[in-house]
């Protein structure tokens, strides 16, 4: 999805919303970074992996 089509979908309100909202997130921790890093560096495609029961 290009930026314009995303425009186009959400609206400018909300996606100023969005962004002051991420903006007012805090950092996320180590521990949190830790948990990601091998779920976004992962060259499986997710739809590939079965959730756990």
């Amino acid at each position: 999805m290009t930026p314009a089509e995303r425009r186009a979908l959400l609206g400018d309100e909300l996606i100023a919303h969005i962004r002051t909202e991420v903006a007012a997130a805090p950092p996320p921790t180590r521990e949190l970074i830790a948990r990601l890093r091998p779920i976004l560096t992962s060259s499986r495609p997710a739809a590939l992996k079965r959730p756990a029961a």
